[in-house]
């Protein structure tokens, strides 16, 4: 995969807003308050996740790397070499950094499909809206949106139910591209070390490109 598309699938994976859902199926079963409680508490007691993540896009290009989420606010997404893209979110902003080209960007975490995820309170109403669920392949499928610009586009996450596990989500860039985040050796005993995500510290930089 070239630079431009990598880190295009990534901004699409975490960091680009909702987009308009291109060839995503109508999801087949309309949500159930039970089910959705079920999600909301799994989310809200979610402190700490550390996995392996595949990306793929809908060419079929794929990179991999290391995810850790702690919530409230924290994520990072650290791709394996020869891809040099670092994606963290802290203190509401996500910054994405290449690490061969020492270029960071930032864009507010509230703008991205999985912000979300990084609310202290997760509530799945009120400014975000299920518009179905369904369950396949012995998962579950929730697709979200804004409520209040339902335009912008929708994210699914999937869960495995039993036990509940978050194990990917599918988000579609403004070509109607897909773009699928799986998630495994899921681990949510490990606490991560806080300057993994610390990027507001002035040798942050130096030290990730130190990495390379």
């Amino acid at each position: 995969m070239t630079r431009r598309r990598m880190m295009t699938a990534a901004l699409a994976a975490m960091a680009a807003p909702l987009l308009p859902t291109l060839g995503v199926p109508a999801l087949a079963q309309a949500p159930d308050a039970a089910t959705l409680a079920r999600v909301e508490a799994y989310l809200n007691a979610l402190t700490t996740l550390r996995a392996r993540f595949l990306q793929v896009a809908q060419n079929g290009a794929s990179a991999q790397g290391t995810a850790w989420i702690w919530r409230p606010g924290r994520m990072r997404f650290d791709y394996d070499p020869p891809e040099p893209l670092l994606l963290v979110a802290s203190g509401g902003q996500v910054m994405m950094y290449d690490r061969e080209l020492r270029q960071p960007s930032t864009v507010p975490a509230s703008s991205t499909p999985l912000g979300v995820l990084l609310r202290e309170r997760i509530r799945l109403s009120g400014d975000i809206t299920v518009v179905g669920m369904e369950r396949r392949g012995g998962f579950l499928h929730v697709t979200l949106q804004r409520t209040d610009a339902p335009a912008e586009g929708r994210l699914t996450l999937t869960f495995q139910e039993d036990p509940m596990q978050l194990r990917q989500w599918t988000v579609v860039d403004a070509q109607g591209r897909e773009t699928r985040v799986t998630l495994y050796e899921v681990d949510t005993t490990i606490r991560p070390d806080p300057k993994l995500f610390d990027f507001n510290d002035p040798r942050f930089l130096e030290q990730e490109g130190a990495r390379r």
